[in-house]
């Protein structure tokens, strides 16, 4: 019962650590995407050619839709109409994207209808039109001109192998690429995710040389893959290869099942538990090739088909065996059903989307990209989670082996009662080596107790954020406690005095002198006070390493200057030592777009090297002083960070930004702290001008522009 309880509490501190880490990431990058556009709700169309020649007359699309388009394989080409009056709000001055959720379209013309009736050519793309694709979108989009926005009804006619389905989205520019910038900064945090299991459990197999570590980074190879491929980003992948793009769906799903299913064997011992039945799960990997063969040969439909058939044969045979495994008690089954019901969630989800149930817009594979990423780290946790059992198991067959020679010695000093004249020489020999033996078994576990050692010492510094959170919410509520408290002795101590009999008074008075009671009072007051200074520096600390450390940010950003300053000097206080007095004049400043760990790094070479000045050269008379102060100057924002050091003259002023020019002594500093600043500075687009003077003090002037455009 212990065992099975440990096994769920394990199962559900990695579930909160997996909805803490990947689920707030894809939520806040896709609710908070780019905003809203327009979907278009009804659609008229017609098979055939669109002949441009002619006038436009509503009567040639015959054929009526309504929500989203989904018309499966076709033969020929297929021409719609929509109606530009559904954007009411539609403004001249505006630019404007309209958009297929689309993203497998070969070829697909935009035409809109002037106010004589004719047709006029307003765009193309498609998959073999790469060309035109400025935006590297995976979806079609086209660009409203002008002229197309005055117009009344937008025609398109589509070319395509694959299955047809898609809504057509409206949106102003602005939107159109912060939804785009978006969806690629959610592919390319999937990708960095399924590329870092790929590579972490592929070095795990050379390290362990375990089989399944090896089938399992490739299933992550392939199933990531197949999901760009879902996703449109494959395409450029392969070379913006149409052919090659449309046939890696079905292609990287089949190669993903060649791997998942002895994985899956291998992970759930099916060969000890369900022996007949799990030689047939390799049925499905023949039906998965069957569909890529027949998808090769154009036969898209059935390819199709046998693959969505293929897809619930997995899920059933899958739950099924991992069920009935779990039921036998194996802890990794309980990973696995948790880790195969996120992908089924993600599933479930972007099939409601594709029904019209929900509308996820711009963002409609992000379910399935959670689902399979989520899926990923907790069969990454469940392996790891075996090489712990490995290890234990390890232990106790050393502790048997050590057992056992224990009682071999016992039994060697028995025979030696007997013999002890005879084997004297030979009874010391193999008590030695049975001291070597026991020494080299003790070794051995002490190393895995130091690695067990080490291994919690670091989880516990990863999770040391939240208790201190814990610690610092829960003071306030324990102070406001502990006063109701004293204020409930008060009232009893007030009506004690007028309700107890003089012995009982006495008695109290006595206990209270004992307790020392008002020092016992003064010192919960000091405790508390203690407990909620320490909480708060340590949550200092936390937000500012949090702030400070944007080392995965490689994408330009919005970010607030003030929290940089400020995060950069929490981690430089211990330095500072409360020998420095620190003057901020903050100005309100505007959002600034920034690789925001690069110029923190800026704010950390600068005001370190003022930290230094101050304290290695402190001047008689003057206390030392740093000065930090922002403001706005039109498009730009100014950063200035000064002390009132020893300063610099001219000569060494002029050199500051060379590359290994220092002024500190040989191993104290490499020369290129400010080289780095300068070049970080020049990248932004900003300047950096230095002010200083012998006995003056120096004071860097940052200047940024707010949009990097």
């Amino acid at each position: 019962m212990k065992a099975k309880y440990s096994n769920f509490l394990n199962t559900g501190l990695t579930l909160v650590l997996i909805l803490l880490v990947i689920v707030p990431t894809f939520y806040f990058l896709g609710v908070f995407g780019g905003g809203e556009g327009h979907t278009f709700q009804e659609y008229r169309y017609s098979f055939g050619n669109l002949n441009t020649s002619k006038r436009f007359d509503a009567g040639d699309f015959d054929k009526h839709l309504e929500g989203k388009v989904s018309l499966g394989v076709i033969n020929e080409p297929l021409t719609i109409l929509v109606d530009l009056r559904e954007l009411v709000d539609l403004s001249e001055d505006s630019q404007y994207f309209i958009e297929f959720s689309n993203s497998d379209i070969r070829e697909a013309t935009m035409y809109f209808v002037d106010s004589q009736g004719n047709y006029r050519l307003a765009g193309k793309s498609g998959t073999m039109l790469s060309e035109e694709n400025e935006f590297r979108s995976p979806n079609l989009y086209f660009q409203l001109s002008a002229d197309a926005i005055k117009s009344d009804h937008l025609v398109f006619e589509i070319h395509s192998v694959m299955p047809v389905e898609f809504s057509i989205n409206a949106y102003e520019d602005r939107v159109f690429l912060e939804n785009n910038s978006k969806r690629t900064i959610i592919i390319s945090v999937y990708a960095g995710i399924m590329v870092a299991l790929f590579l972490y459990n592929l070095i795990l197999f050379f390290s362990i040389l375990d089989k399944v570590y090896l089938f399992y980074c490739f299933y992550i190879l392939f199933i990531g893959l197949a999901q760009l491929s879902l996703s449109g980003y494959s395409f450029f992948i392969l070379g913006q290869n149409a052919y090659l793009y449309e046939i890696s769906m079905v292609g990287f799903t089949a190669l993903s099942s060649i791997f998942v299913i002895p994985f899956f064997q291998l992970f759930l011992k099916t060969s000890v538990y369900v022996p007949r039945v799990a030689k047939y799960l390799y049925v499905i990997v023949v039906f998965y090739f069957v569909a890529f063969f027949l998808r090769m040969l154009g036969l898209v439909e059935m390819s199709y088909s046998i693959v969505d058939v293929s897809g619930l044969l997995l899920v059933i045979a899958f739950f099924s065996i991992g069920g009935y495994v779990a039921s036998k008690g194996d802890r990794s089954a309980y990973f696995f059903l948790l880790a195969w019901s996120f992908l089924l969630v993600g599933l479930v989800v972007l099939i409601l989307n594709n029904q019209g149930v929900i509308d996820l817009g711009a963002y409609a594979n992000l379910p399935m990209l959670s689902g399979t990423a989520i899926e990923a780290l907790l069969l990454s946790f469940a392996l790891a989670d075996k090489i712990n059992l490995l290890k234990k198991e390890k232990e106790r067959e050393q502790h048997d082996k050590l057992e056992a020679l224990k009682e071999n010695e016992r039994l060697i000093k028995e025979q030696n009662v007997y013999l002890e004249d005879m084997v004297k020489s030979r009874t010391m020999e193999l008590e030695q080596t049975l001291k070597n033996l026991k020494d080299t078994q003790t070794q051995l576990v002490n190393q895995e107790k130091m690695a067990s050692l080490g291994q919690l010492t670091a989880g516990i510094a990863h999770e040391i954020n939240n208790p201190i959170n814990f610690v610092s919410s829960n003071i306030s509520p324990l102070k406001r406690d502990i006063k109701d408290i004293l204020e409930l002795m008060d009232l009893y101590r007030e009506k004690g005095e007028q309700e107890f009999s003089a012995s009982s008074k006495s008695e109290v008075k006595d206990l209270e002198e004992d307790l020392e009671l008002d020092y016992l009072l003064d010192e919960v007051n000091q405790l508390l006070a203690g407990m909620e200074d320490g909480a708060k520096r340590t949550v200092e600390i936390v937000r500012g390493l949090k702030l400070f450390s944007r080392i995965d940010e490689q994408d330009v950003k919005e970010v607030d200057i003030h929290d940089g300053l400020e995060s950069t000097l929490i981690l430089l206080n211990s330095s500072m030592a409360g020998r420095i007095a620190v003057h901020k004049e903050y100005s309100e400043l505007p959002q600034v777009e920034c690789l925001a760990g690069k110029i923190n790094q800026v704010f950390m070479n600068i005001i370190s090297n003022a930290i230094h000045a101050l304290l290695d050269h402190p001047i008689e008379g003057r206390s030392p002083q740093l000065t930090l102060k922002t403001k706005p100057a039109g498009d730009h924002v100014i950063i200035e960070i000064g002390d009132n050091g020893p300063g610099m003259p001219e000569q060494i002023r002029e050199k500051i930004f060379e590359p290994f020019f220092t002024t500190k002594p040989v191993g104290k500093g490499t020369g290129l702290g400010l080289s780095i600043v300068y070049t970080i500075i020049e990248n932004h687009k900003g300047t950096i001008v230095v002010e200083s003077a012998p006995d003056r003090g120096t004071n860097f002037i940052i200047t940024l522009p707010i949009k990097q455009n």
